[in-house]
């Protein structure tokens, strides 16, 4: 495969992938909707949390590489600039009806022989990719936030995909520094279903009394090495979508130990969301909105 690559969605994810691709010399084309969230992200990959000035200051890179770097960024809003790119990734937010209309956007735009990726989290790519004529060369390529850091790739092969296009992707994953792991397409594939078998695991411990939230969170840590335990993981990735992501398993799969337990269906429809915004109070409980 050659240099120029695309990423589709500007968001935490999508300004990540874009952060790996252009450190590894890819022609990298960002797209959203309007010029401010674009405006916002490029900032971001550039100086942000995560971005490139923390690479600066760490002394991994010189600022002239960053502006290097930056120069192989080029943001748009036009889906028609894609007619060149022989990669493109999806990472626009988990809303069905937008991933099948920004993967028709992709394929209108792009060469025959371009590979499509999702970086759903869980979704299968057979769905989101329903609409794509030419199946061979679609798979997903589930990254881990944040993509500068993290090594592990999921890389989903669906009954459709071709080993060619699998082979290029986990050669570009390698050659990134990247740690691919390949599965098959199946709803939340490996990492979200155990990730939230865990997560829920945790909940219904909780509300049978066995541990406080607190207890549990810091047994995760220090017996088992976890960076962050069950409950402050769930604030990070927010309630909303724990629930969400639970209903989805759920309804594809009849698993019934993907069911979101009751406590948090209860925050949820309380208007309680995480994202480190709900704080344990000393019972144990969510409850405090800073």
């Amino acid at each position: 495969m050659g240099k120029k690559v695309a990423v589709l969605g500007s968001g935490i994810m999508g300004q990540g992938i874009s952060q790996v691709f252009i450190r590894q010399g890819f022609d990298t084309l960002l797209i959203d909707i309007n010029d401010a969230i674009l405006e916002n992200a490029r900032n971001s990959i550039a100086d942000g949390k995560f971005g490139l000035a923390r690479l600066v200051q760490k002394g991994t890179i010189t600022e002239d590489l960053k502006k290097q770097y930056m120069g192989n960024l080029t943001t748009s809003t036009d889906y028609g600039k894609l007619s060149d790119r022989e990669f493109v990734i999806e990472a626009v937010p988990e809303i069905m009806d937008l991933k099948l209309k920004v993967m028709e956007s992709i394929e209108k735009n792009i060469p025959e022989n371009a590979i499509i990726a999702s970086n759903t989290s869980g979704i299968m790519i057979s769905e989101i990719g329903m609409n794509i004529k030419n199946k061979s060369r679609l798979l997903g390529m589930h990254w881990f936030n944040p993509a500068p850091v993290m090594k592990l790739i999921e890389v989903v092969k669906t009954p459709f995909t071709s080993q060619e296009a699998l082979n290029t992707v986990i050669d570009m994953a390698r050659a990134m520094g990247k740690e691919p792991v390949v599965v098959k397409d199946y709803p939340g594939f490996f990492t979200t279903n155990f990730v939230h078998s865990w997560l829920v695991a945790s909940l219904r411990m909780y509300e049978k009394g066995i541990a406080s939230m607190e207890d549990i969170d810091k047994m995760a840590k220090l017996g088992f090495g976890f960076p962050m335990g069950p409950f402050e993981l769930m604030d990070t990735i927010g309630l909303d979508t724990m629930k969400e992501i639970g209903d989805y398993l759920y309804s594809e799969t009849g698993d019934e130990r993907m069911i979101p337990p009751p406590i948090l269906k209860e925050m949820v429809y309380a208007g309680y969301r995480g994202n480190s915004k709900i704080k344990m109070n000393s019972r144990g409980g969510w409850y405090d909105l800073k």
